[in-house]
């Protein structure tokens, strides 16, 4: 039988997991809003983790000792150089699928593949800089002030552990969630950007400027998955970066999307359910490693399943943007 203290170490691992899937679904639902189907949401959370690592990296060596470091500090310079990475990344995308008309498919899969080889460049020149032995950066002063959690958590009992036991990064990922959710369901900048999403050229006749829908959703997004890497890198992985640590994470991400029906506030219990079902194998004893990778799979197969279940009954809520995917060429209107 399963005690108390195994269940909520389960429930907190698997919300721990899932906070990075979240910003990076959350990210890429407002993006596919528009019609733009970002592929590179991996390597953009991957600029987004390593441009964090390299602003914490310098305010910690600008420091005469190490004791000095300050919390406001300490979080807003790797905020800001990750804002500033992810939104560089967004703008790359754009640039080549909304202004030159780009392949999207083609584009985001170098997207991915560009951020991947940049943050494992950047990240290996951090580790030689530090000369260290092991090929990681440690980032642990930095990684406190993500990680702490509210003051009060301790005396909440079992609530307190299970709801409010994690570091500013996992609410915040649950408070833009729910923001991007109000705004695309009750707000006309939402709607004018579904209007995008589903048809540029009747947008465009409207009096809505497509490409700005475009870039402004893309160039959001872009920031918010970025965060995702930010959170595993200060929070999840405590400040230690690794080359090749992200794992299979920006790809679930994406896959969350489906399984969250196109909706922000549906990725938030999504997330979780993909979170516990990626280290469910861990509390399965006995498991051989093999089967253990089988487990991994099971976020896919369970989106393949939402996606064969949405397909059939053909609700027109559930299915993606109508123009996803596809270049608007407003000659052709």
């Amino acid at each position: 039988m399963l005690s108390a203290t195994l269940v909520i170490t389960f429930i907190q691992r698997a919300i721990v997991q899932s906070i990075p899937l979240l910003f990076g679904s959350t990210g890429e639902i407002l993006t596919e809003k528009s019609g733009n189907l970002n592929l590179g949401i991996p390597g953009i959370m991957y600029v987004g983790g390593i441009s964090g690592v390299i602003g914490s990296f310098i305010y910690e060596n600008s420091l005469a000792e190490r004791t000095d470091i300050r919390a406001l500090p300490a979080v807003l310079i790797p905020l800001v150089c990750t804002v500033v990475g992810s939104l560089l990344m967004g703008l790359l995308y754009c640039f080549l699928t909304v202004t030159l008309r780009a392949n999207q498919n083609v584009t985001g899969l170098a997207i991915t593949t560009f951020g991947v080889g940049f943050g494992n460049f950047f990240g290996a020149s951090i580790v030689k800089l530090t000369k260290s032995e092991i090929p990681s950066v440690a980032l642990t002063n930095t990684s406190q002030f993500f990680t702490k959690s509210l003051p009060f958590a301790d005396k909440c009992g079992w609530f307190g552990k299970v709801f409010l036991s994690y570091g500013f990064m996992t609410y915040l990922a649950i408070i833009i969630a729910l923001v991007s959710a109000y705004v695309l369901k009750r707000t006309r900048v939402g709607l004018q950007l579904r209007a995008v999403g589903e048809s540029p050229a009747t947008a465009d006749a409207a009096g809505i400027n497509v490409n700005r829908y475009k870039y402004v959703a893309t160039c959001v997004g872009s920031v918010i998955a970025g965060l995702g890497g930010l959170y595993y890198v200060m929070d999840y992985a405590t400040g230690v970066w690794s080359n090749e640590g992200f794992g299979d994470r920006g790809w679930l991400a994406i896959a969350l999307v489906i399984f969250a029906l196109w909706k922000p506030d549906s990725g938030i219990l999504g997330s979780f359910l993909f979170g516990g079902l990626y280290i469910v194998y861990n509390y399965i004893p006995g498991l051989a490693l093999s089967t253990q990778e089988l487990f991994k799979m099971l976020p896919y197969v369970v989106t393949i399943i939402v996606l064969v279940a949405i397909s059939m009954r053909k609700k027109r809520e559930n299915q993606p943007p109508a123009a996803l995917g596809s270049s608007y060429f407003r000659e052709e209107r």
